[in-house]
């Protein structure tokens, strides 16, 4: 199925690796839709740090994926692929995306296209897919989160840190933040983290050892090297530590007496290269247990700034100032952006 639909689109590329301003609006023809695929038009496509080291040249798309940077997007379905039924004609969703997002239109597998939660615009549903995702496989199914457990987040006041403070106290846990200055902290304890850290002024260990009693069970982790020893410290028996970032540096040193008396779990994970039906799995968790609380605001996505697609540059400079308190979205369409489902 198709609606009418233009042969070009106005996108914005890399047109050669390096800084922000190598962002470059551009004309591209239209996606071709294959079997098993949804193609979105877009009201709106998140901002993301895996974007800024792809235009870098650090972090190459998948074969067969679009350069186009962008791996979270919203809008309404413009057409569907062959063996595809979930969706028809103007639904509207939101979709986590292998490339393609900084774009007016943008395919993704099916099974990587939710529909858009009841009460939330599509301006801010294009900001969940990338971090819902992340948070979920690696916090609740790596992790095994459970309420009554304590989690610590690294960069609390970044997308993905704004979201697991967030559906990490909704599903019961309590949850600890570190962030790098006051007003990060301060979003951080806004968005429910009972302590944040400003680990440029204060050991998070040290911190947060006397208020955690045996420790927490859950590390999420963005930083890597410079704070594995730390971590390792402040794990409880059992915890589970789950590395997602390496911004700190790739190595550390690492206390293995530490990890078997306290029985402890290392791990980490990857998100954009997986197979469109383990990420299907993710989706449907989420659908049933975090799109409720989005529905019922108990969750929301924390959206600092909107800006245009064209300006796109502008964003990247923003996250690599680290100046930025949850997401960035960038508005492709406002019409389409302004839409409410469910209201």
């Amino acid at each position: 199925m198709t609606a009418d639909l233009p042969a070009t689109m106005s996108a914005v590329e890399i047109s050669e690796f390096g800084a922000p301003e190598m962002l470059q609006p551009t004309s591209r023809p239209l996606p071709e839709v294959a079997p098993g695929e949804v193609l979105i038009k877009v009201a709106a496509a998140g901002v993301n740090r895996p974007d800024c080291l792809q235009r870098r040249g650090l972090y190459p798309p998948p074969e067969g994926a679009s350069d186009l940077p962008g791996l979270e997007v919203a809008g309404i379905v413009a057409a569907v692929g062959a063996n595809v039924d979930q969706f028809g004609i103007g639904d509207p969703v939101c979709a986590l995306l292998a490339g393609g997002g900084y774009a007016e239109y943008a395919t993704a597998p099916w099974q990587q296209v939710l529909p858009a939660p009841a009460g939330v615009s599509l301006a801010e549903a294009a900001a969940i897919p990338e971090t819902f995702f992340t948070v979920w496989t690696n916090v609740f199914e790596l992790g095994q989160l459970q309420a009554g457990e304590k989690l610590l987040v690294h960069g609390g006041a970044s997308g993905i840190g704004s979201t697991a403070i967030q559906l990490g106290k909704a599903l019961g846990a309590t949850v600890y933040a570190t962030a790098g200055d006051a007003a990060k902290c301060s979003f951080c304890e806004e968005l429910g983290a009972a302590r944040a850290v400003n680990y440029r002024d204060e050991d998070f260990l040290e911190v947060l050892k006397p208020l955690t009693g045996k420790g927490v069970d859950v590390v999420l982790d963005i930083v890597g090297g410079s704070h594995l020893e730390q971590n390792v410290k402040l794990l409880a028996p059992h915890g589970r530590l789950v590395t997602i970032g390496i911004l700190g540096g790739a190595k550390g040193t690492l206390n293995l007496g530490l990890v078997l008396s306290k029985k402890l779990t290392l791990t980490g994970s990857t998100l954009r290269a997986r197979p469109p039906a383990a990420k299907g799995e993710i989706a449907q968790a989420l659908l049933e247990q975090a799109w409720p609380l989005l529905a019922a605001a108990t969750v929301r996505p924390a959206i600092q700034k909107q800006l245009p697609l064209d300006a796109a540059a502008e964003a990247h400079q923003i996250l690599e100032d680290n100046a930025v308190l949850g997401k960035l979205v960038l508005i492709v369409n406002d019409e389409l952006a302004a839409q409410v489902p469910g209201s």
